[in-house]
């Protein structure tokens, strides 16, 4: 493995995700020597447990965190505000596959919504024209079905009682994709077996991820230092304002320093807002990159809820791809409906474990088991959509609680917006009539997870005191420090997260290399 001296002033990226991950493949295969500092584990798809409960416990991140508000998650999960793997490629090894582009009018979301009460709503400085490109190029990468002539997965009973529900009741607009698993082989990546859960991990290595595909391409080029199981705790500037250095933790708790032409922060929508807020100094006393106080602002997780349905003959749910289908309707530019922003229907399969824990945190007694004993027979679906950003909501360090570094645990701090709730409700009764529609003899409508869309808390704006960062994802404050995953993200949309981090790291890199190349970083 190539090796960088600390001393060397390379780019430095933090995470190794969506973003950090395509960012480490984009410049490395240009020629730019790289740092790839990761908090987790470098495991390879032979290491991942097929086992749900084992494979949580081995991927994902579970240091102490916190958090306040008034959102469910407080009450059933108050140490797990977010579900995302902590390990070399992020949680593109752990995410459902599902790749749906922004539509044109969630770019602007303050122009379409309008003047929204308690919602910080904000146009973001590019629109759909200007990353079509990027998306093309993403969804390549990824390998998207239904998109560049890539086949179509096929459709499971999951989704064979999804789609027919939705035709019922009126939806036009379903498919078994787009998604980031292969149908038949593409990219030096086999076609998929139809082997049910890969949340924990694709050991088949259909499913696209950056430790599959952009990681080990990186390491090829001889241009990339990759270092896991090393804990960034702070991010250091130089006298005239421009990052200099990553300070670290490794693996037997030594401290080392990085030093940092550019720095790339990809950690999270939770972990790069604290580690901003880590990096404060003299010169940033509120947290570096944080003149505006936007840094930790504007979280939003989208709005979710599921809803598992009861049949009298066997679904088997959990046969074929995890997430299989989508149905697109309700994504729409419709205010009229009683909120603003939309959401997509999404088919969701959990095993049992899972779906004990998660179908109705907290209950048990007879409704309870009458659930898990239907479980051959039942559906499910996930609804997923557009959040309103609010300022309160926010991740924050802790004034007391301390994680295993001894540093101050993130607390995140949430509450719907009503939109929010009455885009749930929508989803609930959409779910009721699709599953209704083809004989359920019962529906239960769960409550959120912890978050696997982590966004915003470090948003692109036009003006400095309106966000975080510009239009390239570069700090408004800092020039030669760019954030680089989902917490760039102004608005959420209702579109799953990980294409888009994925379009606009490698349109990010594309700007990285030509400033590079004209000497202004």
């Amino acid at each position: 493995m190539t090796s960088i001296a600390h001393d060397d002033p390379v780019v430095v990226i933090i995470g190794s995700g969506a973003g950090g991950g395509t960012m480490a493949y984009e410049l490395t295969r240009n020629g730019v020597p790289c740092v790839l500092i990761e908090a987790g584990r470098h495991f390879s798809v032979d290491d991942w447990e097929n086992d749900e409960w084992a494979a949580f416990g081995q991927m994902a991140w579970l240091d102490m965190r916190t958090t306040s508000g008034s959102y469910r998650i407080t009450k059933d999960f108050p140490n797990l505000p977010a579900w995302i793997v902590k390990a070399v490629g992020g949680t593109t090894t752990h995410w459902s596959g599902a790749t749906p582009r922004f539509m044109a009018h969630e770019w602007k979301a303050r122009t379409h919504y309008g003047d929204i009460e308690g919602a910080n709503l904000l146009d973001w400085p590019i629109d759909g024209d200007e990353m079509a490109p990027w998306y093309d190029k993403a969804e390549i990468a990824i390998g998207s079905t239904h998109r560049h002539g890539r086949p179509a997965l096929p459709a499971n009973n999951n989704y064979k009682v999804f789609a027919n529900g939705a035709e019922r009741a009126g939806y036009r607009y379903y498919a078994t994709g787009p998604y980031g698993t292969n149908a038949e082989p593409y990219d030096g990546r086999p076609a998929s077996i139809q082997d049910g859960f890969n949340f924990q991990g694709d050991k088949n290595r259909s499913k696209w991820s950056t430790l599959v595909r952009e990681i080990p391409r990186a390491l090829e080029t001889g241009k990339l230092d990759l270092r896991p199981e090393c804990h960034a705790t702070r991010i250091t500037h130089d006298a005239t304002g421009k990052v200099d250095g990553v300070e670290y933790l490794d693996a037997s708790g030594n401290l080392h320093k990085q030093a940092a032409r550019v720095v790339c922060l990809a950690g999270n929508s939770i972990e790069s807002p604290r580690l901003l807020l880590l990096s404060a100094s003299s010169q940033h006393p509120d947290g570096l990159a944080n003149s505006s106080g936007q840094v930790g602002r504007n979280y939003m997780r989208h709005m979710t809820g599921s809803a598992y349905a009861r049949f009298d003959q066997p679904v088997h749910m959990y046969r074929g791809e995890t997430m299989a289908g989508i149905i697109a309707d309700e994504a729409k530019l419709d205010t009229g409906r009683g909120f603003v922003g939309g959401y997509y229907m999404e088919t969701l399969s959990l095993g049992p474990a899972f779906l004990a824990a998660f179908v109705e945190p907290g209950e048990w007694g007879r409704s309870f088991t009458e659930k898990m004993d239907a479980y051959r027979n039942t559906a499910g679906m996930w609804i997923v959509g557009e959040d309103m950003p609010q300022e309160s909501n926010r991740v924050t360090l802790h004034d007391s609680v301390k994680d295993q570094h001894g540093l101050p645990v993130p607390n995140v701090n949430f509450d719907d917006h009503p939109n929010d709730v009455a885009m749930r409700n929508h989803g609930y009764a959409a779910a009721d009539a699709i599953y209704g529609a083809v004989g359920a003899t019962g529906v239960h409508h769960t409550p959120p997870y912890p978050a696997t869309h982590n966004l915003g808390t470090c948003r692109m704006s036009e003006k400095p005191e309106d966000g975080v960062v510009d239009r390239w994802g570069r700090a408004h404050d800092v020039p030669n420090l760019f954030i680089s995953d989902g917490s760039v993200m102004t608005t959420g949309a209702a579109a799953n997260p990980t294409l888009t981090i994925v379009a606009l790291a490698m349109r990010q890199a594309d700007h990285i290399l030509s400033e590079l190349k004209a000497g202004n970083l």
